[in-house]
């Protein structure tokens, strides 16, 4: 079936594809940095392990090791993707000029005057991230700990995230999303789980005390369930980050990442639940296994749903900010950024060609087998036509056209870096 024949029949459903199209293209979906490079950043030994309950697996080979073979390898995978992407960046992706050097509390916005020019160049905004994992002043615990030393030193790091966010801000003329996330917690049952949490909350008092515009800087708190080393006791865990954004919604916005849950909850659902509250909230999208594995994203059902609601509740009108996260160091990596970033964009426009009021109303009037029946045909309309549709609109390969672009990128320029 060709896209015009495509277009007349979601037409028949009140829906406009050419509108669907458009609306995409202008939606910004931030993509991760640390994909590139499995996390390592460059202002620690890459070849130390990292903390936090943070792990990538797999040694495939070409990750990148510098600034610039990361550059050019997220230039390679903004050669595939359709739409507008946003650079995400962790302060541990600072660039330091010849050999100053500077810790986390001294981050300077000029450490990432190099992404700013990458940016500028590519007409990309870019968000921002506190890297509170992989350093020696994790004791282990960070805003967290019980050592007030330990606790200053991530508080003036907080603090400079958001004087680099204000500069990201400015210079690129977007709002920056600075999310704050720690993996502070205990392998095993803690004698004090009050104590941490205290201290948290103040830490990110402290942090939230530097001045920013609410409207350029966007921080966050964002909450996990556990990670590797801390599989019994997470400090920020969904109660926590949900109830210091819900008291300080002036301040800063809730983050969810559908990998920081149980295995039997769907952040598909929790978006309309916070949406009923909070004018604004964030998402980093990924696929768990079991647990927060960040698997790269597939056009599965929970990243349809996540999307389908991110539509229905006007999220796309700047109440949903969308950003990626996974990290697969055992297959391509520049195939891993593509897979993800395209699918998500696939979820977004199966979205917008739903007729989510004509659902709505049925739901309204109690016609529900109807509904069901209804929502099951959707499934098998030409939504394919429609996607090549806007891969074409925006220049960019169809699927099936762009893995052996890649390959071939492998064998020139990833494998010789090994």
């Amino acid at each position: 079936m060709s896209y015009r024949d495509a277009k007349k029949k979601y037409a028949a459903l009140g829906i406009d594809t050419s509108a669907a199209i458009k609306t995409l293209k202008a939606v910004p979906v931030s993509l991760h940095c640390w994909q590139g490079d499995d996390v390592r950043g460059f202002d620690t030994d890459p070849s130390k392990p990292l903390t936090g309950g943070i792990q990538t697996t797999g040694n495939y080979p070409g990750r990148a090791r510098t600034p610039e073979e990361l550059m050019a390898d997220l230039d390679k995978v903004m050669s595939i993707i359709p739409g507008t992407p946003k650079m995400n960046l962790h302060a541990s992706y600072a660039i330091f000029e010849g050999k100053k050097w500077a810790d986390r509390d001294k981050l300077e916005p000029k450490h990432f005057k190099r992404w700013v020019e990458f940016c500028k160049e590519r007409k990309l905004g870019c968000d921002f991230n506190p890297t509170f994992f992989s350093h020696p002043k994790c004791d282990p615990l960070t805003l967290a700990s019980p050592n007030e030393d330990t606790r200053k030193f991530w508080i003036e790091h907080g603090k400079a995230s958001i004087r680099i966010s204000t500069y990201l801000a400015e210079e690129l003329g977007q709002p920056c999303v600075m999310n704050i996330w720690t993996g502070d917690g205990f392998k095993d049952v803690p004698g004090d789980r009050i104590g941490p949490r205290r201290r948290y909350r103040e830490s990110i008092d402290a942090i939230l005390s530097e001045p920013y515009d609410f409207r350029k800087v966007k921080p966050c708190i964002e909450s996990k369930v556990f990670g590797i080393g801390v599989e019994a006791y997470t400090v920020g865990s969904a109660e926590f980050a949900l109830s210091y954004a819900a008291f300080n919604r002036d301040k800063c916005i809730p983050l969810m990442d559908n990998g920081h849950y149980h295995p039997t909850e769907v952040v598909s659902d929790k978006i309309p639940a916070l949406l009923a509250f909070f004018d604004e909230i964030a998402l980093h999208i990924t696929r768990p296994i079991r647990w927060d594995s960040d698997h790269v994203v597939l056009f599965d059902d929970e990243t349809r749903e996540i999307a389908r609601e991110i539509v229905r509740c006007g999220g796309l009108e700047g109440r949903v900010n969308i950003a990626l996260d996974y990290f697969d160091a055992s297959i391509n990596r520049i195939s891993a950024w593509a897979t993800g970033y395209r699918n998500l964009q696939k979820a977004l426009l199966y979205a917008l060609l739903q007729p989510s009021e004509k659902l709505k109303e049925l739901q309204d009037n109690g016609e529900f087998s109807r509904l069901m029946v209804e929502q099951e045909n959707l499934k098998t309309m030409p939504f394919g036509d429609v996607w090549d549709e806007y891969c074409k609109s925006c220049g960019k390969p169809l699927d099936g056209e762009w893995f052996d672009d890649v390959m071939q990128y492998e064998a020139d320029v990833l494998r010789k870096r090994d």
